[in-house]
């Protein structure tokens, strides 16, 4: 396969992140081997959804990866929103890549359906790209034939394939058939082709056949430069809740503690992203999606579990020394608590949506498509079909703001509220949002962004800089790193280094 080179763009949008560095998985598995389920609640008979995820992983594909990476915990906070709540069940499959069993059509099952998202996104972290050749017909193949899709006739299963090349390679299985076979079983194929821009409408119309031919909706996005990353000023209060709020779990039995160290990996996986991607996991964590099998409190929240019936041996040391009514109330202190901080979560993950909803509104003329986009537009589309609801998407619409008091402090108090990473300029270019059109207009013409003043972290003229700025936004210019552009008292200061 010829691997394909991206002409920068000039939206206003996130670079492919490099993952070097990223917490690994805990184990991986073999090509011929099944990975084992997480939480599956194959009992509960309504308000299922189930979506399978196929991500191309040959050799071009690092963008797709790193955008569903970087998006996953969005997708979910989303579908917590719905009413009523789903149960959500998610399968990671990937396909094209040279490292597979050929003899599959190079696809592997990577996670048969979970509701354990810790385990999704260890998985979703684990994928390296290869070389590859992509078989789009087999990937909607092997989630119709190897997952454990839901019986209830209500259900609402979905599988989303996304790659960049020919989707009709596969010589074994016709794409348009299997595609066809699918809808009639009521699965819903839907297709995100991943443009590069240049003259592929031949290719695009085959992506876009795979998804009418399996009563899917088709979507078209940009790998690379597709996902907008902002960091808001609530970023950082929100990892420290996300931190506090993992000391209210209680492992115990066999998957105790490598639950416990795999949400902790995650954790760290998606600040290793960025703060943006942290805070969104952090909103994760406090929604109602989020429930982990191998919490005591969350089992016993449930109904799943007799706390009088567990042994010692499977609790926690500290807890096996406590009578049964000390037991009680140390889960019922965990509960309380973690309620209270997931309270705080979302008050603060509320403030947070309307700076990004902002943002996409102000970025109407320039927002192109997103992998995330693509995914929560389709599933809100599906799921309201079958009588779900939702709270509108937030999209691109044109947005009118004047200032109440025009001094230009308070002006720009009020203006200045995060800071929109850009591609192409640098894997580390953030940029205030009172002069990101500045900024991109220069971009356009081919000329440096002139800065006034340029600070160095570390010297004293940054910590008097950083000193005379309005808390939030010492908070903010503290929590990107890399080159930061800002406008302050009329003057445009570059902070590099890492703030």
């Amino acid at each position: 396969m010829a691997i394909k080179h991206t002409p920068l763009m000039t939206s206003i949008v996130v670079a492919s992140l490099a993952v070097g560095g990223l917490a690994a998985p805990a184990s991986d598995t073999a090509d011929n081997e099944r990975p084992l389920p997480g939480v599956s609640t194959t009992a509960i008979t309504e308000n299922v959804i189930e979506l399978a995820i196929c991500l191309d992983t040959s050799g071009s594909m690092d963008g797709l990866i790193n955008a569903a990476r970087q998006k996953l915990w969005t997708i979910v906070n989303d579908l917590a929103k719905a009413e009523p709540t789903p149960t959500l069940r998610v399968s990671l499959l990937s396909f094209g890549n040279d490292g597979h069993n050929p003899e599959n059509g190079w696809v592997k099952v990577e996670t048969p359906f979970t509701e354990d998202l810790d385990t999704v996104s260890q998985r979703l972290f684990g994928l390296t790209t290869n070389g590859g050749t992509e078989l789009v017909a087999r990937a909607v193949q092997t989630s119709m034939q190897e997952l454990d899709w839901h019986s209830s006739a209500d259900t609402l299963r979905m599988i989303f394939v996304a790659g960049n090349e020919s989707a009709d390679q596969d010589e074994q299985v016709a794409v348009r058939a299997i595609c066809e076979e699918a809808a009639e079983r009521g699965i819903d194929v839907n297709s995100i082709y991943c443009s590069y821009g240049g003259d592929d409408s031949e290719v695009m119309s085959g992506w876009r056949e795979l998804a009418r031919l399996g009563n899917g909706e088709f979507a078209m996005i940009d790998q690379d430069n597709g996902t907008l990353v902002i960091a808001t000023p609530y970023d950082q209060a929100l990892i420290k809740l996300s931190d506090e709020l993992n000391a209210t779990y209680i492992p115990f039995g066999d998957a105790g503690q490598a639950g416990c160290s795999n949400q902790a990996a995650q954790d760290a996986n998606a600040m290793q992203l960025n703060s943006a991607s942290a805070a969104s996991r952090a909103a994760t964590k406090a929604g109602k999606l989020y429930s982990c099998s191998w919490d005591l409190v969350d089992a016993i929240r449930s109904g799943e579990l007799d706390l009088a019936e567990v042994d010692d041996a499977d609790l926690p040391e500290d807890m096996r020394a406590l009578t049964h009514a000390q037991r009680v109330a140390k889960i019922e202190n965990m509960q309380q608590r973690r309620t209270q901080l997931q309270s705080e979560i979302s008050e603060l993950d509320q403030r947070r949506q309307a700076l990004l909803t902002k943002e996409l509104a102000r970025q109407s003329k320039t927002n192109i498509g997103s992998f995330d986009f693509a995914i929560r537009s389709t599933i809100r589309n599906k799921a309201e079909a079958v009588g779900f609801t939702f709270a509108p998407l937030a999209a691109p619409a044109v947005m009118v703001t004047s200032p109440v008091d025009p001094s230009v402090e308070q002006v720009q108090a009020q203006t200045f509220d995060y800071f929109v990473q850009f591609a192409g300029a640098s894997m580390h270019t953030w940029v205030a949002n009172d002069i990101v059109v500045d900024f991109e207009d220069a971009r356009r013409v081919g000329k440096d962004f002139a800065h006034d003043v340029h600070i160095i972290p570390g010297t004293p003229e940054a910590e008097e800089f950083i000193a005379s700025l309005p808390i939030r936004m010492q908070d903010l210019v503290r929590s990107v790193e890399g080159a930061v552009f800002l406008q302050w008292h009329g003057a445009v200061h570059l902070v590099t280094g890492g703030c």
